[in-house]
């Protein structure tokens, strides 16, 4: 097939356009299939781990999240040896350190909320997006737009007024805060870009990454819950309750892994981070009309702020992404080689994505940390 396509000659523009129009009609529908799984299964481990913290007093997070990574590494196994996907071998370094690298990130996003206030750790997460366009545009020489920017932080001044509280500061916590920023934004940029320079899909990434990742925690997440709780997860009475709650857990959180993977390698670190808080905003809306939270006019005020800033990112993100791939105009045999290596839901890359570069955390990050971190919260 890709021969004939290659060397049509007669009427071969009409169908190459027609191809380049499928391209981008199947690359954005795969991106809103991403987005939707990531909202979906983030806003459903949200709702489990709260029951399993708030009703069923199970609160070793850090531990949790190994046990989340290990039933997706296995699951992700299962998968591969029936041929769902095929694994691409990714040099063992590189994987062995991101791996690494990613268990390190959850393990300190737990220990700052631990060590600080509420609200310095939504100040936290809110600094995160800042920061990773400043390593994009200082080491990967990307560009944001004045529109881009300014809509980012309408984004941000709404969720920092709906869910920024109290700002204690100490020493301690503001050094763990700094290394957890780094970190994040090391991590979130690294898994787009292992993914578009090695032509690996999201799957495939996460497939190598994920035993390394919960060996980490599987190693540190005992120590770090005992410091954050005063509790030995070992010594905790494991009903059948709990036990089923667990593994209801570790099933949703293969979503939310797959997901943020397929989401950050689809589009980018800074989008990721907006998705986040677009899901900050649900659960406190969800919080608010399901669990009877507590819900200021504060809270309403800066959820339509930040819905707001949401609206206009995405507005100016698909308007320069159109200019973009309608000055583009690539070789078929380029989209061909290109079209070979996408991934799932029907992702491919293509012009839109090249354009989009190399984004974010919110309330349920990498793993499902963010899920239990929502649950520490008052």
């Amino acid at each position: 097939m890709f021969a004939c396509m290659g060397t049509g000659q007669g009427g071969s523009g009409s169908e190459d356009e027609e191809e380049m129009s499928s391209d981008g009609r199947g690359s954005q529908m795969g991106v809103a299939g991403a987005l939707g799984l990531s909202v979906t299964s983030s806003v459903a481990i949200v709702i489990c781990n709260k029951y399993l913290m708030s009703t069923l007093n199970f609160y070793f997070a850090t531990t949790l999240t190994s046990w989340h990574l290990l039933v997706t590494f296995c699951t992700l196994h299962i998968a591969q040896r029936l041929r769902f996907f095929e694994p691409k071998p990714i040099d063992a370094q590189t994987v062995i350190s991101f791996g690494f690298l990613n268990g390190i990130s959850i393990g300190l996003l737990n220990l700052c909320l631990g060590f600080n206030s509420v609200g310095f750790y939504q100040m936290t997460k809110l600094a995160i997006i800042p920061f990773t366009m400043l390593l994009e545009t200082i080491f990967l020489s990307k560009k944001f737009s004045q529109s881009i920017k300014a809509s980012l932080m309408v984004l941000l001044l709404g969720v920092g007024i709906a869910s920024v509280t109290d700002l204690q500061l100490n020493l301690l916590g503001s050094i763990i805060a700094v290394l957890t920023i780094a970190a994040t934004c090391v991590c979130q940029i690294l898994t787009n870009q292992i993914q578009r320079r090695l032509k690996v899909s999201s799957t495939q990434l996460l497939y190598q990454s994920s035993l390394y990742q919960s060996a980490v925690l599987l190693i540190t997440g005992p120590f770090v819950d005992k410091l954050l709780t005063k509790k030995d997860v070992f010594a905790f009475e494991y009903t059948f309750e709990v036990v089923v709650f667990i593994l209801m857990s570790c099933g949703i959180a293969v979503s939310v892994n797959f997901s943020t993977f397929l989401v950050i390698g689809t589009t980018s670190p800074v989008t990721y981070q907006v998705l986040g808080h677009l899901k900050t905003c649900l659960i406190l809306s969800f919080g608010y009309v399901l669990l009877k939270d507590p819900f200021t006019l504060r809270n309403l005020a800066g959820i339509l702020i930040a819905i707001f800033g949401m609206g206009l990112y995405s507005f100016f993100s698909v308007s320069e992404s159109r200019k973009k791939t309608e000055g583009a105009t690539l070789p078929v045999n380029t989209q061909m080689s290109e079209k070979d290596s996408a991934p799932l839901l029907g992702t491919k890359t293509s012009p839109w994505q090249e354009s989009n570069g190399v984004e974010n955390f919110d309330d349920v990050p990498r793993t499902a940390k963010t899920a239990f971190s929502r649950q520490l919260n008052p």
